[in-house]
């Protein structure tokens, strides 16, 4: 297994810890499929992938179902509009799909087979012969633990060892979705990070078709605000997980000399009002400060000499700005312009599947103003496109999250190779 952050070692690695509290939630663990040698893709494929945009929610249930289910299926991962009625969609899914792991969130844009999307549900079958997975909800953001990801994590690991698929290590990463609007990515993501030690972590905010408002990750057959999951995968597979992003440093740089971390809300930059600082910066007027101008000149802050993207919301009333990212008083923040928004994700997909050979599937969280900017750009069908070439399928994000790290306008996810590229068996 490989994978890859700017050049980082590789991250995987066995963890043995305790038992699930309550503040934790998970599935039931269910008997496996014995494991069956590895065949052509071709001829048994290791998953399915299907796409309703069907608006009645037990049609478009029934839709999904027709698609992925057999009876190897072990776990189904979605993305969905927050269009639908949330409250009737996650019935009809548990009903759907019984006995059968189902995980997901709301979106802002949705990849399907077919590319770019909207307004849809898009979703994966795993087949249980290839895939261990096991998935839990964390619903006390705030109250979230170092001692809690250890033992979630336990109970996740628990079932990768009793599928007896592969070793953990070196054969697992982990999925996060996250509701896109607790502003607590920053502390779940670091904590769990901890908790995973080398196990690959990737995934995203989940979003509500940017009207800022109501974001929801799914587990149990229900909706949840203020809360996220965790997916623990095991697989015999060759994957890669990665992330990257496109913008490249300006010479203009921001210090933050006022700030509230925890509503992500910068008050000043260089002792001046923030909307007045950040539009001088970028070469606009405060009244001309929009999305548009958000998605083309972000904010970056460098560590361990990398940037990483800070994206902002809003401007508020009073001047301030809000992000989408944890902000805190006294780092120094770097003016983004935009570099190839397309060579970036080929760079880094086509990297992978060099490694693992052709893919299976991609999983992608890709950031909601990464496909704004391709959209103002006039790059979202050839995007679409490239997704569609390379077998991606996921969501546009309100955030992406990277091995601990809770970051903005990024490409990150994974890259999972086929079964007859895997392992050298037929």
């Amino acid at each position: 297994m490989a994978y890859d952050h700017f050049g980082a070692p590789i991250k995987s690695t066995e963890v043995a810890l305790a038992r699930a509290p309550d503040a934790v939630e998970s599935w039931c663990r269910h008997p496996y499929s014995e494991p069956v040698a590895m065949k052509p893709a071709t001829t048994l494929p290791a998953v399915r992938v299907a796409n309703s945009s069907i608006r009645d929610p037990q049609l478009a249930a029934s839709t999904l179902a027709s698609q992925l289910r057999h009876e190897h299926l072990g776990c189904v991962l979605f993305f969905c509009s927050a269009e639908y009625d949330l409250v009737r969609l996650g019935p009809a899914l548990e009903q759907a799909f019984p006995g059968v792991r189902v995980s997901g969130c709301t979106s802002a844009g949705e990849i399907t087979a077919e590319g770019y999307d909207r307004g849809c549900i898009t979703a994966i079958g795993f087949d249980a012969r290839y895939f261990a997975i096991d998935c839990a909800l964390i619903r006390e953001l705030d109250q979230f633990s170092l001692q809690d990801a250890q033992q979630v994590i336990d109970g996740l690991l628990a079932t990768c060892r009793d599928a007896d698929l592969a070793p953990v290590r070196g054969n697992t990463f982990a999925i996060t979705l996250l509701d896109g609007l607790s502003s607590r990515e920053e502390l779940v993501l670091a904590t769990l990070n901890a908790a995973l030690g080398t196990i690959p972590q990737f995934g995203g905010s989940a979003g509500d078709d940017e009207r800022l408002a109501n974001t929801h990750v799914f587990f149990d057959g229900r909706f949840h605000t203020g809360a996220a999951t965790v997916m623990l995968v095991n697989t015999p597979l060759d994957f890669r997980v990665f992330s990257t992003h496109h913008m490249v440093e300006r010479s203009e740089k921001l210090v933050v000399t006022g700030a509230c971390a925890e509503t992500r809300t910068v008050y000043e930059l260089n002792a001046e009002p923030a909307a007045e600082a950040y539009a001088r910066a970028v070469g606009v007027e405060v009244a001309a400060l929009d999305r548009k101008i958000f998605a083309l000149r972000p904010l970056g802050v460098k560590i361990g000499g990398h940037y990483f993207v800070r994206s902002i919301q809003r401007v508020n009333p009073d001047g301030s700005l809000t992000f989408y990212c944890a902000v805190e008083t006294g780092i120094v923040m770097t003016a983004m312009k935009p570099d190839s928004l397309l060579d970036s994700v080929r760079t880094q997909i086509e990297a992978s599947e060099r490694v693992v050979g052709s893919p299976l599937v991609t999983i992608g969280c890709d950031c909601f103003l990464r496909r704004l900017e391709a959209e103002l750009t006039g790059q979202a069908a050839a995007v679409s496109d490239f997704l569609q070439h390379h077998k991606v399928i996921g969501f546009n994000t309100y955030g992406e999250q990277f091995n601990g790290m809770h970051i903005n306008q990024t490409f990150t996810g994974v890259v999972i190779g086929q079964p007859a590229a895997s392992s050298g068996t037929a």
